[in-house]
C-alpha cells in the first residue's frame, strides 16, 4: 500500500509539475504574443507619425481655413519672415498712433493756453487803452500837483516843410 501511495504521490507531483510547466509555457507564449502585438502596434504608430506635415490639398475652402488646416508647419516655415514683418509693422502702427494721440493732447493743451493768453492780452490792452484816455490823464495830472505838466491853452501849430 505504501508503494501505491508513494507512486500516487509521485504521479500527483508529476502532474502538478507538468501543469505548472504547462502554465509557465502558456504564460511565456502569452508574453511573447503580447510582445509581438506591442511591436506591431509600435510599428503602426511609427508608420502613421511622420516628421513631415501632409501636403495642402488643392481645395482650399472655408472649413479648412477656419479649422486651421492650411497652417501647416511647412507653410509657416516658408512664410516666417512675412509674419515677422507683419508683427514689426503692427508694432510701428500702434506706436505711431499712440504718439499721434499724445501729440493731439499736447496741441489741445497748448491751444487752451494760447486762448487764455489772448484773453489776458485783450484784457490788458483794454485796461491800457482806458488809462491812456485824455480824461484819465487829466485827472492824474490834477491829482499830482507837483508835476510841471499841464494842458496847453494854445492850439497846435502846423508847420509846413517845403520839399
Amino acid at each position: 500500500m505504501r508503494k501505491n501511495n508513494d507512486i500516487e504521490l509521485e504521479m500527483q507531483n508529476n502532474i502538478e509539475e507538468h501543469s505548472a510547466i504547462e502554465e509557465d509555457i502558456s504564460l511565456i507564449e502569452e508574453a511573447s504574443e503580447m510582445k509581438e502585438h506591442a511591436k506591431k502596434t509600435i510599428q503602426k504608430i511609427k508608420d502613421k507619425v511622420k516628421e513631415e506635415d501632409p501636403k495642402l490639398t488643392a481645395s482650399l475652402n472655408l472649413r479648412t481655413i477656419l479649422g486651421g488646416d492650411f497652417l501647416t508647419a511647412e507653410m509657416v516655415r516658408k512664410q516666417l519672415w512675412l509674419f515677422v514683418l507683419m508683427v514689426f509693422f503692427t508694432i510701428i502702427y500702434v506706436a505711431s498712433r499712440y504718439q499721434c494721440q499724445q501729440d493731439l493732447i499736447a496741441i489741445d493743451k497748448l491751444e487752451k493756453e494760447l486762448l487764455d493768453a489772448k484773453y489776458k492780452a485783450l484784457s490788458s490792452s483794454s485796461t491800457l487803452t482806458e488809462m491812456c484816455r485824455e480824461s484819465h490823464v487829466l485827472d492824474a495830472l490834477k491829482q499830482n500837483r507837483d508835476t510841471l505838466l499841464h494842458i496847453s491853452g494854445q492850439p497846435p501849430y502846423i508847420i509846413n516843410v517845403p520839399e
